[in-house]
């Protein structure tokens, strides 16, 4: 009897710790990937908050797709860089999927797009909440869950502060 109460204390003791430990776990695989080719993504606008300065680019194709009021392709990503006083601190990468919104359940989904952080050497950064920038994102559904939408119609070959 004895042991059989040790062993049900044990196991729950190892269920606490792995509900524990992935309670703590704050990132999500998810399927954006780094773009492989973030030189030849179009830098359309930057947006400067104190020291932090945050280049944001993405495609010819959405760029024009969004001018001319029509839905962002699959495929396409939106990269943000984040500098810190000048020097490159990490990478906030959207990316639109076929399909992608599946992945979530209907209250946490923005459309098709899912989000990951990423450090400057490209490498993913599993200590960010991506769960939060979907929060955020959700608020942007009629435009296209993008904050810098309304800047890409002006845009011109010149990013717009």
């Amino acid at each position: 009897m004895k042991r059989v109460a040790r062993r049900s204390t044990l196991v729950a003791l190892a269920a606490g710790i792995v509900l524990l430990v992935g309670w703590q776990v704050r990132a999500e695989t998810n399927r954006v990937k780094f773009p492989e080719n973030l030189e030849q993504l179009v830098h359309y606008t930057t947006v400067r908050r104190g020291n932090v300065t945050e280049h944001i680019m993405t495609t010819r194709e959405a760029i024009e797709a969004v001018k001319n009021g029509q839905p962002v392709p699959r495929g396409t990503h939106f990269v943000l860089v984040d500098y810190r006083d000048g020097k490159l601190y990490r990478y906030f990468v959207m990316e639109k999927g076929d399909g992608w919104a599946a992945d979530y359940d209907e209250r946490r989904r923005t459309g098709d797009w899912q989000f990951q952080w990423f450090w400057p050497d490209r490498s993913v950064n599993v200590s960010e909440n991506t769960g939060r920038c979907q929060s955020c994102h959700q608020g942007r559904e009629n435009n296209e869950y993008l904050f810098t939408s309304n800047r890409i119609p002006d845009f011109s070959g010149t990013p717009i502060e």
